[in-house]
C-alpha cells in the first residue's frame, strides 16, 4: 500500500485535493468532529484536561475555541488527547483499505505528530496567500484569533514544501488540480515498477 500525505498551510485546499486522487481518504478533521460528537471518552479526558473550559456533550466546538484563545497550552492539550485517537483511527483506515494500491491521508498535522512514515510519499498544495485568505474568511466559523493561534504550532509551509516529493500549484480549479493528480499519479505508479525517481526530487506540477 502507497500512503500519499497532503500537506499545505490552512485553507489552501488540501481535502478538495486529497477527495480528487480517487482513493480512500483519511480525513483527520471529520473523525475529530465524530469524536467530539459521539466519544464519552474523549470527553471525559478534556473535561478533566479543562475542567474550566469543557463540560458539554456532545462537545460544544465553541468551549474548544474558548479553551485554545484562553491559553496556548490548551491547544497542545487538546491536540495530545485527540491525535492519540486519531493515530488509532488512522490504523483502523488502514486495514480497513489494506487491499487498495494507495491511500490518501489529510491530516493537518501529519508532520508535527510525526504520522507519517519515511516511505509516505508527501504532496504540498500551493496556494496564493490572497487566494487562501480569502477562501478562509467566507468560511461560516471563521475567527482569526484561532487561526493565528494553530498557525503558531504548525511547521513553516517552506519547510513542508521542502519535505514533499510533489507540489501542486492549486489554483482552485478542478481541471488544473486534476491534470497534477494524474501526473503525480503517472509518476508514483512508474516508481512501482523499480525506479526510485520520486523519492529524491521535488516536482512541481
Amino acid at each position: 500500500m502507497i500512503k500519499i500525505g497532503i500537506l499545505g498551510d490552512i485553507g489552501s485546499g488540501k481535502s478538495h485535493v486529497a477527495k480528487s486522487f480517487g482513493y480512500p481518504v483519511f480525513n483527520a478533521d471529520a473523525e475529530v468532529g465524530k469524536l467530539y460528537e459521539k466519544d464519552k471518552k474523549i470527553f471525559y479526558k478534556l473535561r478533566k484536561a479543562l475542567p474550566k473550559y469543557i463540560y458539554s456533550f456532545p462537545i460544544n466546538k465553541d468551549e474548544i475555541s474558548n479553551a485554545i484563545l484562553a491559553n496556548k497550552s490548551n491547544l497542545k492539550k487538546i491536540i495530545k488527547i485527540v491525535h492519540l485517537e486519531i493515530k488509532k483511527k488512522m490504523n483502523i483506515f488502514l486495514k480497513k483499505n489494506i487491499n487498495y494500491k494507495i491511500v490518501i491521508l489529510d491530516i493537518p498535522l501529519l508532520l508535527e505528530n510525526k504520522i507519517n512514515t519515511k516511505n509516505d510519499i508527501l504532496v504540498f498544495i500551493l496556494s496564493k496567500k490572497i487566494d487562501v485568505f480569502k477562501r478562509l474568511k467566507k468560511r461560516k466559523n471563521f475567527n482569526l484569533k484561532l487561526y493565528k493561534k494553530f498557525k503558531t504550532i504548525q511547521l513553516s509551509p517552506d519547510y513542508k514544501k521542502k519535505k514533499s516529493q510533489f507540489v501542486i500549484k492549486n489554483n482552485f480549479t478542478n481541471k488544473s488540480v486534476n491534470k497534477s493528480i494524474k501526473k503525480i499519479l503517472k509518476d508514483i505508479l512508474w516508481n512501482e515498477r523499480g525506479n526510485t525517481r520520486h523519492r529524491n526530487n521535488r516536482f512541481i506540477c
